[in-house]
C-alpha cells in the first residue's frame, strides 16, 4: 500500500514581487524628488526612445554603447500616480500567485525580459521619433499572459471596500484583465501623455508571458511536485 507523506517543507516566502514593488515605488518617488527639469532629464535619459532603430546596425551600435539597457531601466520609471498605483495593484495581483508557482528567479526573469521585449515592440511602432516610453505596464502584461496560461480558468480574491467593511470576493482571472486593459485607456486620458495608449508594447508582454509560461511549464510542474513531497 502506497500513501501520500504531506511535505514538511514550509513554503517559500514571495519575496520577487514586493521587492520589484518597492523599487518601482521608490524609483517614482525618487524621480518626484528631483522635480521639474531635473526630473524631467531622468526620463530621458533612462526611458525608451522611439525612432532609428530598425536597423541592425543601430542594435549593435545601441548593444556596443550600452543604451539597449533603456529597454529595461523604462520599466521602473513613472510619469504619474495613476500609472504607478495601477501597476502595483495588478503587479500584486497577478505577482504574487504566479511567483508561488514559477519561484522567484524564474518570476524576475518574466517580468524584466517580458518588459523588455514590450518596450521594443512600443519602440518599433510608435511613429514619431524620441517619443520616451517609460512604465512597467509591458512587464505586468507578460505577469498576466503567464498566469492566465498556467491557471485560464482561476479565480482570484478582490477586496471590495463596501462602507466600514472589507468584503473579498472571487472574480475569474479573464475579467480583471479586461479591468487591467479598461484601466490603461483611462490612464492614457488622465495622465501627462494625453490619448496615448501603447497597444503594441501591452500584446507583446502579454504574448511574451504566454510563451514563457508555455515554455517553462514543465519545469513549474516538477517543482509544485517537489513542494508538495513526491
Amino acid at each position: 500500500m502506497f500513501v501520500s507523506i504531506p511535505s514538511r517543507q514550509k513554503p517559500s516566502i514571495r519575496w520577487a514581487t514586493p521587492a520589484l514593488a518597492i523599487v518601482l515605488l521608490s524609483a517614482f518617488l525618487w524621480a518626484r524628488s528631483l522635480g521639474g527639469v531635473a526630473q524631467s532629464d531622468l526620463l530621458n535619459e533612462w526611458g525608451a526612445l522611439t525612432g532609428g532603430m530598425v536597423a541592425p546596425e543601430v542594435w549593435l551600435a545601441s548593444l556596443q554603447r550600452g543604451t539597449v539597457l533603456r529597454l529595461f531601466t523604462a520599466l521602473f520609471l513613472h510619469a504619474d500616480w495613476a500609472h504607478l498605483v495601477g501597476n502595483l495593484v495588478f503587479l500584486l495581483i497577478f505577482g504574487l500567485p504566479a511567483e508561488r508557482s514559477m519561484g522567484p528567479w524564474r518570476f524576475l526573469l518574466l517580468f524584466l525580459v517580458g518588459g523588455a521585449v514590450a518596450n521594443v515592440a512600443a519602440v518599433l511602432s510608435i511613429d514619431a521619433p524620441d517619443r520616451v516610453v517609460i512604465g512597467a505596464s509591458g512587464a505586468v502584461s507578460a505577469v498576466i499572459g503567464a498566469y492566465l496560461a498556467l491557471f485560464p480558468t482561476a479565480q482570484l480574491g478582490v477586496v471590495l471596500p463596501l462602507g466600514l467593511f472589507m468584503e473579498v470576493v472571487k472574480a475569474p482571472a479573464s475579467v480583471l484583465i479586461g479591468v487591467w486593459a479598461l484601466l490603461q485607456v483611462v490612464f492614457a486620458y488622465t495622465g501627462p501623455t494625453f490619448g496615448t495608449v501603447a497597444w503594441p508594447a501591452h500584446i507583446a508582454g502579454f504574448l511574451f508571458g504566454v510563451v514563457f509560461a508555455l515554455f517553462v511549464r514543465a519545469a513549474i510542474a516538477r517543482r509544485m511536485r517537489k513542494r508538495q513531497g513526491y
